[in-house]
């Protein structure tokens, strides 16, 4: 099998016996690096961009009768949680044959397709084909949509209605990064609704105030409402519920070597006992049961 045809998507079902309506996402935790990816800087700048180790922190979805999708791609490569037509067209050989609609993202570098790493390191020396991001579409970002989308309609075809939470890390600075001056330090934890719209608010609040009972602190869309996976899931309307959730990556690693520290079993401790806490939420909220 060629590296082209692997599968890049994890897909981990709950426990059947306690299954739930409840889907968890990773789509920035991938540490596998695509041979054909072409970067010129090295490896370790790349890594910058990983939400290195959620997918192991949140290991316990599975476990609570939750699905758990991750994507095995690197963001770097292409980011699953932006918009097809998010891209920078000066990094194009050619012209895209769909429509183009940056994002404000896209104009720091960091569209489906990141131009850089930060303003000082560019990730490629050259203009890359239509062809290969087309390529990275079908191997990629496709089939991870298709996979987070396949298991939210089975939770709403069996149980009437689904609860997605997509998963992320953010930097210490991340405030710094994305240039806003902010009177508050940065959370230990962003809940993202993209200020109401992809979910409802009682199950926002009720997620806020079990992190914020093990002692975390906890912010609602300050800096990160949510992007491409929690617009295109969250219907709340249709009883479709989407939360981005952002963990500040100082609680549990070193950002320079991207190993873990001190703080990494504890957390991920908390994570457990606060997943077990979401699913008894979501079992109760269930408009109806198999």
């Amino acid at each position: 099998m060629s590296e082209s045809e692997m599968s890049w998507v994890r897909v981990i079902a709950g426990r059947t016996e306690v299954a739930l309506p409840l889907v968890c996402d990773s789509p920035h935790s991938g540490t596998r690096y695509p041979e054909d990816f072409g970067h010129s800087i090295a490896r370790a700048e790349l890594r910058s961009g990983e939400d290195t180790h959620i997918d192991q922190l949140w290991s316990q979805v599975p476990q609570a009768g939750g699905t758990l999708v991750l994507a095995d791609f690197p963001r770097t490569y292409i980011d699953a949680n932006r918009a097809l037509g998010d891209l920078d067209a000066t990094m194009l050989d050619g012209a895209w044959p769909t429509p183009i609609t940056a994002s404000p993202k896209t104009t720091l570098g960091f569209g489906l397709i990141w131009r850089g790493v930060r303003a000082d390191a560019p990730i490629y020396d050259r203009q890359l084909t239509v062809a290969e991001v087309q390529r990275r579409i079908n191997h990629c970002w496709l089939p991870y949509h298709a996979a987070v989308a396949a298991a939210c309609d089975a939770a709403v075809q069996r149980w009437g209605a689904c609860w997605h939470l997509n998963l992320h890390s953010m930097p210490h600075n991340a405030y710094e990064r994305l240039g806003i001056r902010s009177a508050v330090p940065l959370a230990d934890f962003v809940l993202g609704d993209r200020h109401g719209s992809s979910c409802d608010g009682g199950f926002v609040q009720r997620v806020r105030e079990v992190i914020e009972g093990h002692g975390y602190r906890v912010a609602i869309n300050d800096p990160y409402a949510g992007q491409e996976l929690v617009r295109v899931m969250g219907w709340p309307q249709a009883g479709r519920h989407s939360l981005q959730i952002e963990l500040n990556r100082a609680l549990y690693m070193n950002e320079a070597t991207r190993e873990p520290h001190a703080g990494f079993e504890r957390l991920q401790a908390d994570l457990s006992s606060i997943v077990e806490a979401i699913a008894r939420d979501v079992r109760a909220r269930c408009p109806q049961s198999t």
